[in-house]
């Protein structure tokens, strides 16, 4: 037999008509087209009970939901493509009920103007402009010159001056905030180490216990 031949005659799914409800395989479409295809009615019936039957079977969670028995029929007449003449406990469904388009996800209309910092900042950073001047303003600014210094690091492991994170707030803000002069940021341990989100829970904390786990070696023992 020619190998080729024989490939010719494959039949992939790829090529076949696509499933409406793919959790039910293509052998429940077989039943439910031959089913729709008997003339007598209460035979027909009789058939589709025998499928909702196979098809609660093949989806065994539909028993965690509510009515999960009108479910089934309701998953039959999809199949069917509503188009299915029997004596049914549950009218047939009708199309459009299911073929809604999906609720679109609100996302912000505002761009990012800095994505190492996050919109969180951005929206600190308005709450700050609106605050009076005075010492309880510029200890706060003081503390979001850290933060954003911190965030600053996770993303570029150079050194960064406090003079750039001032000019950060200000560009930020549409310099509305005016860094005041003479403020100072804490200096930074040596052994800090500042990761990417995911890459550790001891962000910005010196000597974490996973990298004393990695570097304890097991004493050596002597034979």
């Amino acid at each position: 037999m020619d190998l080729n031949e024989t490939s010719h005659n494959l039949d992939y799914n790829t090529s076949r008509e696509k499933l409406v409800m793919p959790e039910y395989g293509r052998n429940v479409l077989k039943m439910v087209e031959q089913l729709k295809a008997i003339p007598d009615k209460a035979k027909r019936t009789e058939q589709a009970r025998a499928v909702v039957k196979v098809m609660e079977l093949l989806n065994p969670q539909v028993h965690s939901q509510d009515n999960f028995e009108h479910k089934l029929w309701d998953h039959l007449y999809m199949i069917a493509g509503y188009d299915l003449d029997v004596d049914s406990p549950y009218p047939c469904p009708e199309a459009a009920e299911f073929s809604t388009d999906p609720v679109p996800v609100p996302m912000k209309g505002t761009r990012i103007k800095a994505f190492h910092y996050g919109r969180n900042i951005e929206s600190i950073i308005n709450l700050l402009c609106e605050q009076p001047e005075g010492e309880v303003k510029t200890e706060l600014i003081r503390s979001l010159a850290i933060y954003m210094r911190q965030q600053y690091l996770i993303w570029n492991k150079d050194s960064v001056s406090d003079e750039t994170i001032f000019a950060d707030i200000e560009k930020l803000s549409d310099y509305r905030l005016k860094v005041p002069e003479g403020i100072s940021l804490s200096k930074i341990a040596g052994d800090a180490n500042f990761s990417r989100p995911g890459m550790g829970i001891n962000v910005g904390q010196p000597g974490s216990r996973r990298s004393k786990k990695n570097n304890y070696k097991r004493p050596y023992k002597k034979k």
